[in-house]
């Protein structure tokens, strides 16, 4: 009945946001009906991972673009391998009905599904333990990727991601909608004309939500749940509820977003949104900072739940941009030597004001809007790069593993963004390929 209730209102949810105009998230109709496109131009997509992210955000999306063609999903959850599977057989019901569809496959292990040659592209949506080590295999199985963010837990794997997406000609994207909302491109695109002057200081918030918990006792592992597969890369531990996600409950937050095998926390989760665009604003979205300095606070000792729970950390450019990233609410600014620029997810603002008035004029830079799974799949049929592709999405999360890695050893960091290396710091570069499991001293 659980299942039932929330397949029910997934598909409710999409009709509603169909009806108040919301593009990307409706019912898909029928193949040959209007607008659909025909069979020989459609994406066909396999979606790994069907959790909160991907039920309720991701797969509606794809759901409403006629150029889409679900065909498969994957999760270690069965009861979330279900619920998806059942979603896009409904969502697709027309189709079954008059034979033009076959239906939606299912499968436990992810390799499976990459196996199959007539999928065109991923959507991964696992923890984040997992984003690297199955966007690596996607891509050398020949499909492209579209990731979500932090797409990796080390500095290694990002330039690892990158460089096998370069060698294989795989379009990839990170699912990051921060280039797609409309405050923050509005922000951006008055930054990168030149509006505020010279650039000195960016600063960016992230919130600051994340918490202990007491001790977790072992438990029985639910029936649905692969657990081994679920760990995969990560440590071996016990199961305990906290350490994954809610049993049959799919809008709950997971646990493992709060735990450093699996996550590392607000650092990277929403700095890869806020950071992305303060990149994009001042054009570092391919390079790095040259100074690290930073301190952090963790939860108690014997707390379940590990990650950072706030933060700051100053970077300094090659270019001499102060850059501040501390735990606070989601926003970002820049500021020129002619005014500044602020966006959140819901408006931008500036000083002087007349900056909002700014159109653009034929000689301006115009940056490409539209949204993250549009970017996505739109490249996959023209082979350009997407708006935020491996590199950019590299960049992006090393400088929030960088903030982590300066808040972890409580000491300025020297970085070499050419390079990828720390100077003269043994300690710091033995971590750019190490997966940080513990709070400092523990």
């Amino acid at each position: 009945m659980t299942q039932d209730l929330t397949r029910r209102s997934f598909l409710a949810g999409a009709a509603a946001t169909a009806t108040l105009g919301v593009p990307g998230l409706v019912r898909s109709t029928a193949w040959g009906a209007a607008g659909r496109a025909p069979a020989s131009d459609r994406i066909r997509v396999g979606m790994i991972g069907m959790g909160r992210q991907a039920y309720l955000v991701n797969l509606r999306q794809f759901l409403g673009m006629p150029e889409v063609q679900l065909v498969a999903v994957c999760d270690v959850d069965r009861w979330r391998m279900d619920l998806g599977q059942q979603a896009i057989n409904e969502g697709y019901g027309e189709a079954i009905r008059s034979g033009n569809y076959r239906g939606c496959a299912a499968y436990l292990d992810y390799q499976e599904l990459l196996a199959r040659d007539d999928i065109d592209a991923v959507m991964i949506s696992t923890p984040d333990h997992w984003h690297a080590p199955q966007a690596i295999d996607a891509m050398r199985a020949g499909k492209d990727v579209s990731l979500e963010k932090p797409i990796t837990r080390t500095i290694a794997e990002g330039r690892a991601l990158s460089d096998l997406s370069e060698e294989l000609g795989r379009i990839f994207r990170v699912d990051s909608e921060m280039r797609s909302n409309r405050s923050a491109h509005r922000a951006v695109t008055l930054v990168r004309n030149g509006l505020i002057g010279d650039i000195h200081t960016v600063t960016v918030g992230v919130p600051g939500t994340d918490v202990g918990c007491p001790p977790q006792p072992e438990m029985p592992v639910p029936e649905e749940l692969d657990y081994e597969r679920w760990q995969g890369p990560a440590p071996r531990a016990p199961y305990t509820l906290r350490r994954v996600h809610p049993v049959e409950d799919i809008r709950g937050r997971p646990g493992w977003m709060r735990h450093m095998y699996y996550c590392d926390g607000m650092i990277t989760n929403w700095g890869t949104h806020l950071n992305n665009a303060a990149m994009w604003a001042t054009d570092l979205e391919r390079t790095g900072p040259v100074e690290i300095e930073g301190h952090g606070e963790w939860p108690p000792a014997d707390s379940f739940w590990n990650v950072l729970l706030k933060f700051e950390v100053t970077y300094r450019f090659a270019n001499g941009i102060r850059w501040i990233y501390r735990t606070e609410k989601p926003y970002f600014k820049i500021e020129g030597s002619e005014g500044w620029v602020y966006a959140d997810f819901r408006e931008v603002r500036a000083e002087p004001e007349s900056l909002l008035q700014w159109r653009h004029g034929p000689d301006d830079l115009r940056l490409r809007f539209k949204s993250d799974k549009q970017d996505f799949i739109d490249c996959v049929k023209s082979r350009e790069p997407t708006l935020e592709p491996a590199e950019v999405g590299h960049r992006v999360t090393s400088l929030c593993h960088l903030g982590h890695l300066a808040a972890y050893l409580g000491r300025k960091l020297e970085w070499d963004p050419d390079a990828e290396q720390f100077a003269n710091d043994d300690e710091a570069n033995a971590l750019i390929d190490q997966t940080l499991l513990y709070p400092p001293d523990r």
